[in-house]
C-alpha cells in the first residue's frame, strides 16, 4: 500500500480523486481551505490543512509520499480567471515548490493538472472547432494569466524529469463537471452555472435566463469519473508529454441550455449578455492520443451526466446549501 499525496483535496476533482484512491492507498489529502470548507472530506484519509505556496508546507506535505497528484490552483469559470489573472498566475508557486519537495523527499511519480486554457487562442476562434491536438499549444498564445501558469508548469514538470529523474505525467483538463462541485459564488463553469439558473428559474417561476455571450460558442464537457480514471490511469502510464483528458462531444452553450431545460421540464426565454466574459469561440478535445496510448477515452455522454449534476445542485438548492 502506498501512500499517496492529493493536493487540492478539498477541491471538486480533488476531493472526487481522494475518494477513488483510497480504496487501495493511504491518502494524505492536502487543502489551503478551513476541512469544514472542503467540498468533500474523507475520515479515511489524512487531511490536513496547508497552503502549498509556501515552500515549508510542500515539505511537510510530500514526506513519506510515494506519489503526489497535484491538482491544487486558485481558479474557476471564465468569469473568475478573466477578471483573476494576478491570483491565477500566483498558483505557480504551489508546483514550484512541490516539484522541490517531491524531489528532495524521494517521490517515485507526480501528477500535474493542466488546462486546455494553454492552447493557441488563434486556433479556437471557430465554434466548428475541430479537436485541439496537443502539438496546438505551440506556438504559444494560452489564456492570459491561468493558461500561462499552467504553460509554464507543465514546462517545470518536464525538466524536472529531464534533469532530475522525477516521473512527471501532466493533462490537460478540459471542462470536468458533475455533483460536488462548485455551483454558485463567481467560480463556478458553464454546467453548473446553467443547472443553477435553470432551478432559479423554476423554482422562483421565472421565464427568462441569462447567458453569456451570444450562445453558440463551443465546448466539451467531461463527467467526473470520466476524469478521475483518466487521471489515474495517465499517471500509471508511460505518458511522458501532456496529453488530453477530455469529451470529444462538443456542444454550444445554446445546446448545453436546452438539455439542461428538458431535464428541468422548462422552457426558458434566454436573455444573451454580449458583454459577459465569454472566452475563446470553439474549444473541443482532439482524443487520437488518449486512445492510442491508453485504449480509452472519456466517454460518458453529456445528458447522463447533466442529469446527476442537475439532481444533485437541485438538492443544495432546495435544502439552502451555500
Amino acid at each position: 500500500m502506498k501512500t499517496i499525496l492529493v493536493a487540492g483535496a478539498g477541491g471538486f476533482i480533488g476531493g472526487h480523486l481522494v475518494n477513488a484512491l483510497q480504496q487501495e492507498h493511504r491518502v494524505r489529502a492536502v487543502d489551503i481551505k478551513p476541512l469544514n470548507e472542503w467540498y468533500q472530506r474523507s475520515p479515511q484519509a489524512e487531511n490536513r490543512v496547508l497552503d502549498l505556496r509556501l515552500r515549508e508546507n510542500c515539505i511537510a506535505a510530500a514526506d513519506g509520499c510515494d506519489a503526489v497528484y497535484n491538482l491544487a490552483a486558485d481558479m474557476g469559470g471564465m468569469g473568475f480567471i478573466e477578471t483573476h489573472k494576478a491570483a491565477c498566475m500566483l498558483s505557480v508557486l504551489i508546483n514550484t515548490h512541490l516539484l522541490m519537495a517531491a524531489r528532495e523527499k524521494g517521490v517515485k511519480r507526480y501528477f500535474f493538472a493542466s488546462s486546455a486554457c494553454v492552447y493557441n487562442a488563434e486556433k479556437q476562434m471557430d465554434p466548428d472547432n475541430p479537436g485541439l491536438r496537443e502539438s496546438d499549444a505551440y506556438p504559444a498564445m494560452a489564456e492570459d494569466g491561468y493558461g500561462w501558469e499552467k504553460l509554464f508548469s507543465e514546462r517545470m514538470c518536464r525538466h524536472f524529469m529531464e534533469d532530475f529523474g522525477l516521473v512527471t505525467r501532466v493533462a490537460r483538463f478540459h471542462n470536468v463537471y458533475g455533483p460536488f462541485g462548485t455551483w454558485t459564488g463567481g467560480r463556478e463553469k458553464a454546467p453548473a452555472a446553467i443547472c443553477r439558473k435553470v432551478i432559479e428559474a423554476k423554482l422562483g417561476g421565472s421565464r427568462t435566463i441569462s447567458i453569456w455571450g451570444d450562445g453558440r460558442q463551443t465546448r466539451s464537457f467531461m463527467y467526473i469519473d470520466d476524469g478521475v480514471k483518466g487521471i489515474v490511469d495517465i499517471m500509471n502510464s508511460g505518458i511522458e508529454e501532456p496529453i488530453n483528458l477530455g469529451s470529444s462531444e462538443m456542444v454550444s452553450i445554446n445546446r448545453l441550455v436546452d438539455i439542461v431545460e428538458d431535464i428541468a421540464g422548462v422552457r426558458l426565454e434566454r436573455q444573451y449578455d454580449l458583454n459577459a466574459p465569454k472566452g475563446v469561440r470553439g474549444r473541443n478535445s482532439e482524443n487520437t492520443l488518449i486512445r492510442k496510448t491508453l485504449g480509452w477515452e472519456p466517454s460518458i455522454p453529456l445528458r447522463q451526466g447533466l442529469e446527476k449534476t442537475y439532481a444533485w445542485i437541485l438538492r443544495q438548492m432546495t435544502e439552502g446549501r451555500a
